[in-house]
């Protein structure tokens, strides 16, 4: 049995890890950057850029440990009611990080995909959401998907519309859709359901994230804001999902 453990001379982690057993597939609901900004006196965008750099480092660190997925709610389909400063300042830090990201694709082989409907997204950030896509496709292993203008009740709509005008053009069969096949549908097609998902800052609710996916994933709740999410909390909610039994609605 392999274990992970920090290296000497560093505060050592919370808990032991089997490598053998992680998830391969890790979803984060990337919550609490408001809060974590107005516990400072310091404007919502100044959250949003902390936890902008969380996630670089999360990614990187499950890329590290040898997971092949890691999916992040980003910006839901909901979240364009919010003030037109802080949607814009989100824009921005995605631009930003796209570009690094392009930059630095080639040294860390991080292959990145977006889920969701891009066609409200600025032009310029279309072409650099479809640029980042296009760099990776060559990249083997870790993968890191972003859920951007994604909603799970909206995912599903979209799958069945296709599905249907499959149909009525005479190129699907209604009696022979699974959900397998429905799956391919999705979004996320090609890519295997979660199987943890994580949601900081003390809220206990999926809020339209990967409804379809998250069948059968374990669940891990944390008060601990986005922005402060660090490797230490990270191996508590991969610790807690190896104690569980995951039975897939078996005895």
């Amino acid at each position: 049995m392999a274990f992970f453990k920090k290296s000497a001379g560093k505060k050592p982690d919370p808990a032991q890890l089997d490598l053998e057993r992680l998830p391969r597939h890790v979803a984060i609901i990337m919550d609490g950057n408001g809060r974590w900004a107005k516990k400072r006196g310091l404007p919502r965008t100044a959250g949003h850029a902390a936890g902008a750099e969380t996630f670089r480092t999360i990614a990187t660190y499950a890329k590290n440990l040898g997971m092949d997925y890691l999916t992040v709610y980003a910006f839901s389909t909901e979240n364009w009611k919010r003030p037109e400063q802080e949607v814009s300042a989100i824009m921005g830090l995605l631009e930003k990080y796209l570009h690094e990201s392009i930059e630095t694709m080639a040294r860390d082989k991080i292959k990145m995909a977006f889920l969701g409907d891009l066609s409200p997204l600025s032009p310029k950030l279309q072409q650099l959401c479809r640029e980042t896509e296009e760099i990776s496709k060559g990249y083997e292993g870790f993968q890191a998907n972003i859920c951007l203008n994604y909603g799970g009740r909206d995912e599903i709509v979209r799958a069945a519309k296709a599905f249907a005008a499959q149909c009525a053009a005479g190129t699907a069969d209604p009696a022979a859709l699974t959900e397998e096949a429905f799956g391919r549908y999705l979004y996320s097609a090609d890519i295997p359901d979660p199987d943890l998902i994580i949601r900081p800052s003390g809220e206990v609710r999926i809020s339209n994230f990967l409804l379809w996916q998250s069948a059968y994933a374990e669940f891990y709740f944390t008060d601990v804001l986005w922005p402060d999410f660090s490797k230490e909390e990270f191996n508590r909610a991969l610790a807690a999902y190896q104690n569980r039994s995951r039975r897939f609605g078996g005895v």
